[in-house]
């Protein structure tokens, strides 16, 4: 499942701070988690009000016989934004959890 015209797609990878820029991730590591998964991004999305779908079965572009997942998010401003709140979410969710 592709995202559309009104929704932009967010996988793990662009939050993980185990990976490089080049490997895909999209955030500065201060605000990179190492290894998240698929159920922690969903997670942070709803808890800051997103619209989002799940995608279980979806593989990065760079890795596609890894079957990491993804969610789609409804744009609600630039896609940079979005990666960037759910990347401060996931810092406090894993804060408060104990998880590092």
């Amino acid at each position: 499942m592709c995202a559309t015209a009104g929704e932009d797609n967010h996988w793990p990878v662009y939050f993980d701070s185990t990976k490089t820029r080049n490997d895909g991730r999209r955030v500065p590591k201060n605000l990179a988690v190492p290894s998240p998964r698929i159920s922690e991004v969903k997670e942070a999305a709803e808890k800051l009000g997103l619209p989002h779908e799940l995608v279980v079965d979806a593989g990065y572009s760079k890795k596609p016989w890894l079957k990491t997942g993804m969610i789609l998010v409804k744009k609600k401003g630039s896609k940079g934004q979005i990666v960037s709140l759910i990347a401060k979410q996931l810092l406090r969710m894993r804060s408060t959890s104990g998880l590092k």
